[in-house]
């Protein structure tokens, strides 16, 4: 079967590999589609860093480059491995995409399997990925979906579920909460979405014009800023029900910045999630934290957060369409896929990628 497999830094091959078989406990995937991540650009131009090399293996799933990749897909069963017998063939699926020690709880209260020793990712790590024709998952991380559910936009459901994570670290939200994201990239996009479908009023802050714009029509902000144009804390303010500021805030940008904004215009007692990945160390106003007791936390990933963040979308309160912005298949994914997404990023928020041209042209 064809798939795309990373072997070094700006190497990522198409070939033709073997098809993978549902051992027992697992799923065959006919995977339908597969959304380019940001961390797939980050292996390609500066990796590896979750994928592993050519001489050392994951300590996990054993496997050294080259791998396939892709964590964000959607499908259908083809085929179940011994002793699973809750899913049949032709379910449609998501899969939460961890690789995680066998003697990790995984169980349906852990909030801590994300943060285990080694875990890692399928599409990243090992195990197959989504940017391929077929994958074999551990029964644990396939998730069923509603086939009212398009399968382009349940390949959303996995960046989407980053976002319900960093809503839900932040406690949650409260009808008429007032949220404020600093970024307009994909994942910034997702978590204004998921806080508008909860019932938050969303102000975005983002330099660019275009993402503004992304952000209003796609529906993942009530207000879009520029920074270079306003006073985003004063606009904050202003909007908020005593004038005090934001109730939650978001950083999705790892700009410092962005983090400076969001200190002062977050509320006295508010609370400050940082989603994004920072690659250098921040300079972080102590001063401010403590003398507006503000909650500052952390997020990575998710945990046990798939099921509600499916419920939330076949619900209909969140439509996915608007976030994907293109589609190619698995073999133009440098020329059109990576690419686009590191010179063209703008414009580009969800690119989905597949190996079923009558999937593409459908």
């Amino acid at each position: 079967m064809k798939a795309a497999r990373f072997y070094d830094r700006g190497d990522i091959r198409i070939e033709e590999i073997e098809e993978p078989v549902a051992a027992a406990g697992e799923v065959l995937i006919k995977v339908a589609w597969c959304g380019i991540c940001g961390t797939d650009l980050h292996e390609y131009l500066d990796g590896p860093i979750f994928c592993p090399t050519h001489d050392t293996p994951h300590p996990i799933s054993g496997e050294t480059a080259p791998v396939t990749m892709g964590h964000e897909f959607s499908g259908v069963v083809e085929a179940l491995g011994e002793g699973v017998d809750d899913l049949e063939v032709g379910d449609h699926v998501v899969v939460e995409p961890y690789i995680i020690r066998d003697d990790v709880n995984t169980g349906p209260d852990s909030k801590d399997y994300h943060l285990s020793q080694d875990m890692n990712f399928i599409g990243l790590g090992g195990r197959g990925g989504g940017l391929s024709e077929k994958v074999a998952v551990k029964r644990r991380w396939v998730h069923k979906i509603s086939k009212d559910i398009p399968l382009d936009q349940a390949a959303v459901i996995e960046p989407l579920t980053v976002g319900y994570h960093a809503v839900d670290r932040a406690g949650g939200v409260k009808e008429g909460d007032l949220a404020l994201v600093g970024g307009a990239g994909p994942i910034g996009l997702l978590t204004g979405a998921v806080l508008r479908a909860q019932g938050a009023t969303v102000v975005i802050s983002e330099l660019s014009e275009l993402r503004r714009k992304k952000a209003i029509e796609a529906g993942a902000a009530d207000y879009a800023f520029s920074p270079a144009e306003v006073d985003v804390v004063e606009e904050v303010k202003k909007l908020s029900k005593d004038g005090k500021g934001a109730d939650l805030s978001f950083e999705c940008t790892s700009v410092q910045v962005v983090l400076d904004t969001l200190l002062d215009a977050t509320r006295p007692t508010g609370k400050i999630v940082i989603v994004s990945i920072w690659g250098k160390p921040a300079t972080v106003d102590m001063h401010k934290i403590v003398m507006k007791e503000l909650d500052v936390r952390g997020t990575i990933a998710y945990v046990n957060n798939h099921p509600d963040t499916i419920k939330l979308v076949e619900s209909g309160k969140l439509d996915l369409a608007p976030f994907i912005t293109g589609k190619i298949m698995v073999d133009d994914l440098i020329e059109k896929g990576f690419d686009t997404l590191i010179n063209h990023n703008e414009t580009a928020v969800k690119i989905l990628a597949t190996t079923d041209p009558e999937r593409l042209n459908s």
